[in-house]
This record gives structure tokens, sequence and C-alpha cells, in this order.
């Protein structure tokens, strides 16, 4: 996507839709709330709508709805399909690319065909048993900010994760456990930001390390050698293209021994003033509200492309 033309927030009528039906809502709310502050800042006309559920009206005479709902509903192609139908310009990336990044098992596919380093995997249903050798992780596919993920290490951990997981749906995605550095890496179009290490001070990087006010360390921009900060970088785009994404994005990514490997990509990364995605841009040189703008531009961009 060729750099577009910067957006101008002045007098555009512009929506913060948040919150959301599922599980990331209060992080959704937090995200709307910063992002609806600094484009009024920029010196738009901001109406901040908070949804519910999947009944929501835009008021007329919208020019853009920034999309900041997480998870389900928001990040699954759903919100996305109803915008296409009434023909109103939103954030993010189109209904059938944020179908298959939220899905875990169709990424897996899709990085899969594409030739991608990705941890060996495979589906279950109810009363089928992990094959892969432990240690492993249990995931629900179909959920975010780590939700429904579990790490196993022992044969009694398995039974109250799959429970867990068929709470969420009826597939679970089992992966093996790769050891090594924990890496995001933010995109903008077909810009990698630079590289952010997370380092949870207890366990994994599970909700709670992720929320919890000084439970994570994040290093910005992560401390890896040129040669390994360049794979990196390359390995996300090469991912991003797999699964037809344009916009914006957030690539999480483990660096072991034998080198990088993608685990997940989220479309609609957290967009408060301390997410990982606004950390990456501002050692770029990017603030909170330019990073507002960019994806603004964007996304309009791909809107009429």
């Amino acid at each position: 996507m060729n750099d577009p033309v910067p957006f101008d927030p002045r007098k555009r009528r512009l929506v913060v839709l948040k919150g959301g039906p599922g599980s990331e809502r209060e992080v959704s709310l937090r995200s709307g709330e910063s992002v609806a502050r600094a484009l009024r800042a920029a010196g738009a006309e901001v109406e901040e709508i908070e949804v519910t559920g999947t009944e929501f009206d835009i008021p007329p005479g919208t020019e853009l709805v920034f999309n900041l709902i997480h998870g389900t509903f928001g990040e699954d192609g759903e919100f996305q399909s109803l915008m296409e139908q009434r023909g109103i310009p939103y954030t993010g990336e189109g209904s059938t690319a944020s179908r298959v990044a939220f899905d875990k098992i169709l990424t897996k596919r899709a990085l899969d065909r594409a030739g991608v380093p990705t941890p060996r995997w495979e589906i279950l249903r109810a009363g089928e048993q992990p094959t892969l050798p432990l240690p492993i992780v249990i995931k629900a596919p179909r959920q975010g900010s780590s939700v429904g993920v579990h790490l196993i290490r022992s044969q009694d951990q398995i039974a109250p994760a799959l429970a867990d997981c068929l709470l969420h749906g009826e597939e679970i995605l089992v992966e093996e456990l790769v050891s090594g550095r924990e890496l995001t890496v933010g995109l903008l179009g077909d810009h990698a930001l630079p590289v952010v290490e997370i380092r949870p001070r207890e366990g994994f990087y599970d909700y709670t390390n992720k929320y919890t006010k000084g439970a994570t360390d994040y290093l910005v921009p992560a401390p890896l050698n040129p040669v390994d900060t360049e794979k990196v970088q390359a390995l996300a785009l090469v991912a991003n293209r797999a699964l037809g994404l344009r916009v914006y994005c957030r690539v999480d990514i483990l660096l072991g021994p034998s080198g990088p490997t993608v685990l997940e990509i989220n479309t609609i990364p957290g967009m408060t003033e301390t997410s990982l995605l606004p950390k990456a841009a501002a050692a770029s040189g990017l603030d909170f509200v330019a990073l507002c703008l960019k994806i603004a531009s964007l996304s309009l961009v791909s809107r009429v492309s």
C-alpha cells in the first residue's frame, strides 16, 4: 500500500466505537476513550458510542468509524460486514481478512500455505485428546487477550483446559509449546515498527499479566542484534501478507534457538497510550495522536482501493 495522504481530522465527523459484547469489553472501553481523546486533540468532532451487543446506530454524516471493539464482533469480521453493507467507512481490515486473522485455526492454515514458520498444531473437538507431546498450549481459537489460553506441562492439566476451551466454542487449537523470547511487531501498512520484547515477571503473558500494572516489563525497542531484528520484522511482514492484511496489526512472534516463529496476529490491538502498538510507534517517533491519524489514513485508502 502506498503511503496515503495524511488524514486531516479538523472539522471531520468521526465516531469511536468501543465496548462490545465480548470478553475484551473493558479493554476496548479504555482504548476507545484514549483514541477519542487523541482525535479531539487533533481537531475532530468525535462521538463515542458504547456498544453492548451487535445492534447500534451510526449518526448520519459520519465520515469514519474508528473501530476499537477488541475480540468478538469487533475483530472477527462481523462488524466489518455490517459496515460494508451500510456503506460506512471504518478503520482496520476488511471483513474477510478480519475473519481469518481473528480465527487462530484459519490463521494457522494461511501461515502454513505461505510457508511461514509457526508452532506445530492440531484441532480437537469434544471427547478428543491431544496427540502432540507435552509441553503444549491449549487455546480457544476465537478469543483474544489470552482468554482461553492454557500452558500444559503435565497430564492432569489437560482435562480442565479442554473443558474451559469448549465453553468458548466447538473447536480447540493445540500447539507445541515453543520456548524463546516473546516479541511483538506492530505494522502500519507495509512498515514494520520497532520490535517490542515482552517479559512477564511471573508465569506467561496471560490476561492478568497483560492488564495488571507492573506485572510485565516491555522493552522498546527489543534488545536484539540487528540481524535478529531484521529477521523478526521481515517475518511479521510476510505473515501479514499471508493473511491478506493491509492496514495495521500486531504480530506476535517467539524467537527461539532455531529462529523466529509466528504465534498469532491481532488486527485491532490495544490502543491505550500504554498499549504495545503505541509504545512501538512512539519509539519510531510517531506520537499517539499521529498514530491514530495514520491508522485513519491507511484505512480510508484501503476502503476505496
